[in-house]
C-alpha cells in the first residue's frame, strides 16, 4: 500500500524502505529473528560434507545414538504389547467432553498407572555413555587420553579452566552479579538498583542480543520472564495462541500411549517436589500439547537423534504408511517434566509457558538426552566434569574412584535435568539465566564439579558410593553463583 503513495520515489526506494522498517519497529523484529536463528542453527558444514554431518559429524556417535533409539523403541513397543494398549486411538466423545471440562484440574484425576513404567531413567542412559568407544582409538595407544580415569572413554576436546575463565569472564570476582550477597567491591543493593535500571532499558529496546548479554550477570526477578522471552524471541501473538489451542484440541481428540508416560512422570517427580507440586496441572497441559507438536520435528535437522516412526496397523515397513510417533518425535523419560516445572514460576499464561518451554527444549534440553559430540551435549558435559575434577581435585577423584564411587555416577542425574529438582528454585533460575546468557550448557558441568569441590572435605572421609551419595543428597541450600565463582576464579591453576 505504501508503495502507491505519490511521495515514494523509485530512486530513493531502498532508503525509504529502511526508514519504514526503523519507524515501524520491524527492523528490531527482523534483527531478533535473525539472531534467534543464528543461536539455534549450527554453522554451515564444509560444502562436500554429507547431510548427516549436520546432525553429528562423528560416525561412531551417530551409530551409538541409533542403537540407543532402537532400545527405547523396543521398550515402548514391549509395553504396548504387554498392556495391549494401542500407541494412539481416538477418544470416545464422552471422554473428550470429560477431558475438556477438567482441563485445568487434570491433577485431581488418578488414572491407574501402576502398570506403566518410565521408558528409561538417567542411569540407564549413563550405562550406554560409559560403553561409548571411538573405534579408531581402540588399538592405537593415545597416552594423553588413556590417562583419563573417569567413566567416559571417548576423546573429545573439552575446555580447561583458563578457557572456561575466558568463556565465562562475566562471572569473574570483580564484576557485579545477581546471586552474590557480599561482594566486597560494590554494595549489593547499589549494584542491584543499577542492574534493574539497565534491565528495564534493555527491555525497552527489545533487542535479543542485548538481553542475552545482560542476563550473564543474572536477571532481576521482576524482569526475568520478559527478558527470557526476548532472548528466545517469543512474543505470544494471536496466531501463537491459536496454535496452542489447536494442540490442545489434538490432545482432547486423541489418546496416546505417551500420555500415560507423561502422567506417570509428573506423579513420580514434580508431584512429590516441595517447590513444584502446585504446578501439576500446568505440567500436564504443556507436556501433552508438546507431544502433539509437529513443529518440534524441525530440531532433528541439527540433533544427532532421529524421530521414531510407527506404521499403521498391518503396514509394517511400508514407508508411505509411516508416521512419526509421538508426533513431536520425542519419547519422554523419567524426569522429563522437570524441564518444564521451573518455568511455571515465571509464566502463568499456558500458551506463553508452552512456547518458552518448546524453545528451551529445541535450543538446549534435547542435548541432555541424545548422544553427540557437541560441546553442550551430555557426553561432552560428562567428560568436562570428570576432567575438571581429575585435574583440580586429583586426590578427591582418586579416592572416590578407589572406593567405587565414581563422581559421575552421582552428578549425572543433576546434569541430565539441568539441576531442576535439585537446587532451590531461585538458585536454579540464576543458573538457567547463565545457560541463556552464554547459549551453552557447559556451565552445568562446571557447577557439578564446583559442588564436589565445595563438599570435598566430607567426601574425602566416605568409604562407599552410598556414603558419598548421602553427602551430596541435598543441594537445596547451595548458592550457585559463589560456588561457580570460587571454582572458576579462585581455584589455583
Amino acid at each position: 500500500v505504501s508503495l502507491h503513495k505519490p511521495e515514494i520515489k523509485l530512486e530513493s526506494l531502498k532508503e525509504d524502505i529502511k526508514d519504514f522498517l526503523k519507524t515501524s519497529g520491524w527492523e528490531k523484529k527482523l534483527q531478533n529473528a535473525v539472531y534467534s536463528e543464528l543461536n539455534v542453527f549450527p554453522l554451515p558444514c564444509h560444502p562436500a560434507a554429507p547431510p548427516e554431518h549436520m546432525k553429528e559429524p562423528l560416525a561412531y556417535m551417530r551409530k551409538a545414538q541409533g542403537s540407543w533409539e532402537k532400545r527405547i523403541l523396543k521398550s515402548l513397543n514391549s509395553m504396548c504389547t504387554e498392556l495391549s494398549i494401542p500407541l494412539a486411538q481416538k477418544r470416545p466423545v464422552s471422554e473428550q467432553k470429560e477431558l475438556l471440562n477438567k482441563w485445568n484440574e487434570m491433577g485431581t484425576d488418578e488414572p491407574d498407572l501402576s502398570l506403566f513404567r518410565p521408558v528409561y531413567a538417567p542411569k540407564d542412559f549413563l550405562e550406554v555413555l560409559m560403553n561409548l568407544r571411538n573405534p579408531n582409538y581402540e588399538n592405537g595407544e593415545q597416552p594423553s587420553f588413556r590417562s583419563h580415569l573417569g567413566l567416559i572413554q571417548v576423546p573429545l576436546k573439552v575446555k580447561d579452566i583458563p578457557e572456561l575463565k575466558e568463556e565465562f569472564s562475566e562471572l569473574s570476582l570483580n564484576i557485579g552479579q545477581l546471586g552474590i550477597d557480599d561482594s566486597a567491591q560494590v554494595p549489593p543493593e547499589f549494584f542491584e538498583n543499577e542492574h534493574v535500571r539497565v534491565g528495564q532499558k534493555v527491555l525497552a529496546e527489545q533487542d535479543s542480543a542485548a538481553a542475552q548479554q545482560y542476563v550473564r550477570q543474572g536477571c532481576p526477578t521482576a524482569l526475568r520472564a520478559d527478558l527470557w522471552a526476548l532472548i528466545l524471541n517469543i512474543s505470544n501473538q494471536p496466531e501463537d495462541i491459536l496454535y496452542y489451542e489447536q494442540l490442545k484440541s489434538n490432545v482432547i481428540q486423541h489418546d496416546l500411549l505417551v500420555d500415560s508416560l507423561i502422567y506417570k512422570d509428573v506423579k513420580l517427580t514434580a508431584s512429590n517436589d516441595d517447590y513444584y507440586f502446585v504446578f501439576e496441572d500446568y505440567l500436564y497441559q504443556v507436556l501433552l500439547c508438546f507431544s502433539r507438536d509437529t513443529s518440534v520435528l524441525e530440531h532433528f535437522n541439527y540433533s544427532s537423534a532421529t524421530p521414531p516412526k510407527s506404521y499403521i496397523q498391518g503396514k509394517l515397513g511400508m514407508e508411505e504408511y509411516a508416521v512419526f510417533y509421538p508426533p513431536n518425535g520425542v519419547i519422554p523419560f523419567h524426569g522429563f517434566s522437570m524441564y518444564v516445572a521451573p518455568l511455571c514460576f515465571l509464566y502463568h499464561e499456558p500458551s506463553k509457558l508452552y512456547q518458552i518451554f518448546r524453545e528451551m527444549y529445541v535450543r538446549f534440553f534435547f542435548r541432555l538426552h541424545s548422544i553427540s559430540s557437541h560441546p553442550s551435549g551430555i557426553v561432552s558435559l560428562c567428560l568436562l566434569f570428570e576432567t575438571l575434577l581429575q585435574t583440580h581435585l586429583p586426590q578427591l577423584f582418586y579416592h572416590l574412584r578407589e572406593i567405587g564411587a565414581q563422581p559421575l555416577r552421582i552428578s549425572f542425574k543433576w546434569m541430565v535435568r539441568a539441576f531442576s529438582g535439585y537446587l532451590a528454585t531461585d538458585q536454579l533460575l540464576l543458573l538457567w539465566d547463565r545457560i541463556l546468557g552464554y547459549n551453552s550448557l557447559e556451565i552445568l558441568a562446571v557447577l557439578a564439579a564446583a559442588v564436589f569441590a565445595f563438599r570435598a572435605v566430607n567426601l574425602m572421609e566416605v568409604t562407599s558410593l552410598a556414603a558419598a551419595e548421602a553427602v551430596l543428597a541435598d543441594l537445596s541450600t547451595l548458592k550457585v553463583m559463589p560456588l561457580l565463582q570460587i571454582f572458576l576464579f579462585a581455584t589455583v591453576t
